[in-house]
């Protein structure tokens, strides 16, 4: 009885151990895409920009 205990106890470790580190790696993901989506608009943000101005003229006149 005590051995299937200590399975079982050892199996729901290593499965949370499992869940976090899969947390850990879909944070670090999140975190690489929020540099790159924050890269992009830095870059491309004063051409947006004065697009978006242009349009903006155009259509008020």
């Amino acid at each position: 009885m005590n051995s299937i205990l200590a399975l079982v106890t050892t199996l729901f470790s290593r499965l949370r151990r499992q869940e976090g580190q899969a947390l850990v790696e879909y944070g670090l993901i999140l975190a690489l895409v929020a540099v790159v989506v924050i890269g992009v608009l830095v870059v491309l943000g004063h051409t947006v920009h004065n697009t978006l101005n242009n349009v903006a003229n155009s259509v008020g006149g």
